[in-house]
């Protein structure tokens, strides 16, 4: 969780977010059993971080208890109901989805924090997704693009390197460049230019 929020940007929610991770999984492990087999989704829903667990039996749901203080357990769900902004069930034939949200930082769905570096490259991002579904690549959509930004990242960088490489560039160089402002932004804190 803690990777995984600081390449979002979310790294103010990562000690509420890994308490809520652990007990929804700690809930499958108890009531529904050690080796139930389990999924963990961590998500956007518009501002707010969507973490949710699946597990296969619809039967065993976790219940918001009053547990005592001296109690060995029965905690984990108002744990969760106290540090999350909303929780819930989803039941499905074969199985549920335990899920909670926490509000963030974020303005706007698609505005992650991390400046005007990080808003440029969202744009370019999206803008990258829809050429390359022009040309007969699957269509991009906001979600797809959080999800795959990654792999779409590396095919921009690696189509930039083309194109400097056919104007004459020397590639090597403009990655050397580009990984020194990289650094000496984020060692000054910046995070981003």
């Amino acid at each position: 969780m803690r990777v995984h929020l600081e390449r979002w940007g979310l790294q103010e929610a990562t000690d509420i977010a890994q308490l809520c991770v652990s007990e929804l999984v700690s809930n499958v492990i108890t009531h529904v059993g050690p080796g139930t087999p389990t999924t963990l989704a961590v998500s956007m829903n518009g501002t707010y971080l969507r973490m949710e667990v699946h597990d296969p039996d619809a039967r065993a749901l976790p219940t918001l208890l009053d547990a005592r203080d001296d109690s060995e357990s029965g905690r984990g769900m108002a744990l969760v109901d106290a540090v999350a902004d909303r929780w819930g069930v989803q039941l499905h034939a074969d199985r549920k989805i335990t899920w909670c949200e926490l509000a963030t930082s974020l303005n706007s769905p698609s505005g992650h924090t991390g400046g005007a570096g990080v808003a440029r490259a969202g744009a370019l991002l999206t803008f990258y997704g829809s050429t390359k579904a022009a040309c007969g690549a699957s269509p991009s959509s906001s979600t797809l693009l959080v999800t795959s930004g990654a792999d779409m990242a590396v095919d921009a960088i690696t189509d930039l390197l083309y194109w400097l490489q056919a104007h004459g560039r020397d590639v090597d160089e403009a990655l050397e460049r580009a990984q020194m402002i990289f650094e000496a932004a984020a060692d000054a804190g910046q995070g981003s230019r």
